[in-house]
C-alpha cells in the first residue's frame, strides 16, 4: 500500500512574471493605446461624460471616489474615463489600473504599488501618473495611503470606486476632508433611461427644480407615449447591464421581470449582505441581516417602528436593529428620510420613513414578479418609491435636504428643502387622492405656499400658483423628467465642469 505524503508542502508564491501578467491583463491599453469596447461601452452615463474633465483639470486638487450600489456602472465609468484621457493625449504609460480585490494585488501594500508605478513612469507634477483603483476599499488602510499621497504631494491623480460599505467607515472621514471628493453614482434615472432606449425627451434647462417644473409645464412636453417605458423602467430597475440585456432579449414582459429580479437578488442583494457588509463590519449573523432586509422590503414608504420590527424578527435587539439598518443604508440598498419640522431637534426625534434606492431591488428581495401590476396599493407604493429615489439622487448631488412630513392624520410624502425655492410633493396613484396633507402643510409652513404639487400618473400639468387652492398637479412622468434633468445639472455643477 502506498502511503500519502502528509508532510507540509511549501505554499505557492507568485513570481514577478505573475504580477506582470496580472498588470498586463488589467491595463490592455498599454499594448495598443485603446480601451476595448467590452470594458468601456459606447453608451456613457452622465458621470462618465463629465468626470474625465474634472480629472484632467484637477483644480482644486482632489482625488475622485465613485460610490454607489452594485451594477450601476462604476467600473465601466472608470474605463470610459481612461478612454477619454487617452483620446486627450495622455500617454498610455502614465495611465494605470489596479483592481484591488484581486488576490495577488491584495498581498502588497497600496503604497508600494504606487511607488513602483511612479518610478516606472518617471511621473512628475507636470506629467502625473493617472491611477484608477477599482474596488478601492479592499486595500488595507486605503484612506491613510490616500492621505499620504496627497499630503506628501506624490505626482499622482487618483480615481477610485467602491460599492463596499468599508469605504464609508467613520475612520476615513478626517482623512478625506480636502483631499478627495465623493461622487455618487445612482441607478439610471428616467430621462437617462429614455435616451438609452432611443426615446429621448428634451427637457428645458433651469437653475432650480421649481423653475424646471415651471418650464416643463410651459413647454407642453409630449409624455403620452411614456407609460410602457416607465413601467418597464420601474420593474427592471435602473441597472445598465440589465436594461441593455432586456432591451435586446426576445422575451415576454413577465419573463424579463423575473430574470431581472433573479439577477438583482443574486448580485445586488446577496453580495452586499453576505460579502460587502460582513467584510466592512465583521457581523456574525448575515442571515439575520438578510431577514431584516426582506422585512423592510414589505415596509417601503412606511415609517419605521424599530420595536415592532424587532418583535417580528425574534432575536434582533434594538441596538442591533439600528446598526443593521445603518449597514444596509451604507451599502446603498435603502435610504431613510426624517420628518420635516421647524427645529433640528424635532426632526431627529421623529420616526424615519423607508425607501429603497431602486424599487426593483425591493421587488427582487421579495421575489414579487409581476404581482404588483394587479395590486393598486402596491403600485402606489412603488410610484412613491420611484419619485423618492429620483429626488434622493438630486438631493445628493445638489446638497439639499430631503424629508417627509407627518403630524397626526396629515402627511406629505416628500419635502425638498431648497433654501430659496422649496417644494413639497404628494405622490399618488390617482388624482382623486386627498390633498388635505398638502393644504395643512402650507398652513403650518407658509414658505411652501404656492410650491406644492400632487403627482400622479394620470394628472394634468398645472402650476401651483395657477390653482385655486395653491396645490398644483404634475404627471408622474413629467416629474421624473424634471428631477432627472436637475440631477444631471447638479452633478455637473458639483464636478465644476
Amino acid at each position: 500500500m502506498v502511503m500519502a505524503d502528509t508532510r507540509k508542502r511549501p505554499l505557492w508564491k507568485p513570481s514577478a512574471a505573475d504580477f506582470q501578467r496580472i498588470l498586463g491583463e488589467q491595463n490592455p491599453w498599454l499594448a495598443d493605446g485603446s480601451v476595448p469596447d467590452t470594458l468601456a461601452r459606447k453608451v456613457e452615463r452622465p458621470l462618465a461624460m463629465e468626470l474625465w474633465k474634472r480629472v484632467l483639470e484637477d483644480a482644486p486638487r482632489r482625488y475622485q471616489l465613485i460610490l454607489g450600489p452594485r451594477r450601476v456602472g462604476k467600473t465601466t465609468c472608470l474605463y470610459q474615463t481612461v478612454r477619454h484621457l487617452l483620446h486627450e493625449g495622455i500617454p498610455r504609460r502614465r495611465v494605470w489600473w489596479l483592481r484591488l480585490d484581486h488576490p495577488l494585488l491584495l498581498s502588497i501594500p497600496l503604497g508600494e504599488w504606487v511607488r513602483d508605478l511612479l518610478k516606472g513612469t518617471n511621473a512628475t507634477n507636470e506629467a502625473p501618473l493617472y491611477l484608477f483603483l477599482d474596488e478601492l476599499a479592499y486595500a488595507s488602510e486605503w484612506d491613510l495611503w490616500l492621505k499620504t499621497f496627497y499630503d506628501e504631494q506624490w505626482p499622482v491623480r487618483i480615481v477610485g470606486s467602491s460599492s463596499s460599505t468599508a469605504v464609508l467607515r467613520d475612520r476615513r472621514m478626517e482623512s478625506g476632508v480636502g483631499r478627495w471628493e465623493e461622487q455618487f453614482m445612482a441607478p439610471y434615472l428616467f430621462l437617462e433611461f429614455l435616451d438609452l432606449i432611443d426615446q429621448p425627451i428634451a427637457v428645458p434647462e433651469a437653475e432650480t427644480l421649481a423653475s424646471c417644473i415651471d418650464r416643463c409645464i410651459d413647454a407642453d412636453i409630449d409624455i403620452g407615449s411614456l407609460e410602457n417605458a416607465r413601467r418597464r423602467f420601474l420593474f427592471t430597475g435602473g441597472f445598465p447591464e440589465l436594461l441593455i440585456e432586456t432591451s435586446q432579449a426576445d422575451m415576454d414582459e413577465a419573463s424579463l421581470l423575473l430574470e431581472s429580479q433573479r439577477t438583482l437578488k443574486n448580485d445586488a442583494i446577496e453580495r452586499a449582505v453576505y460579502k460587502d457588509i460582513p467584510q466592512a463590519f465583521s457581523i456574525d449573523n448575515p442571515m439575520l441581516l438578510e431577514r431584516l432586509l426582506y422585512t423592510l422590503a414589505g415596509q417601503i414608504t412606511g415609517i419605521l417602528s424599530p420595536t415592532s420590527l424587532c418583535r417580528t424578527l425574534d432575536g434582533l435587539s434594538l441596538p442591533t436593529f439600528d446598526r443593521y439598518v445603518a449597514y444596509l443604508e451604507r451599502a446603498f440598498l435603502i435610504f431613510r428620510l426624517q420628518n420635516y419640522s421647524g427645529t433640528e431637534a424635532a426632526r431627529q426625534k421623529r420616526g424615519r420613513k423607508l425607501y429603497f434606492v431602486d424599487a426593483a431591488v425591493r421587488n427582487a428581495a421579495l421575489q414579487r414578479g409581476v404581482a404588483p401590476l394587479s395590486d393598486p396599493v402596491e403600485m402606489g407604493q412603488l410610484y412613491e418609491n420611484l419619485a423618492a429615489s429620483h429626488l434622493h439622487v438630486l438631493a445628493q448631488h445638489a446638497q439639499v435636504r430631503l424629508y417627509y412630513w407627518r403630524d397626526g392624520q396629515h402627511e406629505v410624502d416628500l419635502v425638498f428643502d431648497h433654501p430659496t425655492e422649496p417644494l413639497a410633493f404628494e405622490i399618488a396613484a390617482s388624482t382623486t387622492h386627498s390633498q388635505a396633507g398638502l393644504l395643512e402643510f402650507t398652513r403650518r409652513f407658509p414658505r411652501f405656499a404656492g410650491k406644492c404639487y400632487l403627482v400622479a400618473p394620470n394628472a394634468t400639468s398645472m402650476r401651483s400658483l395657477d390653482s385655486r387652492d395653491g396645490i398644483g398637479s404634475l404627471p408622474l412622468d413629467l416629474f421624473l423628467l424634471a428631477v432627472s434633468q436637475q440631477a444631471h445639472n447638479a452633478m455637473s455643477a458639483r464636478l465644476g465642469v
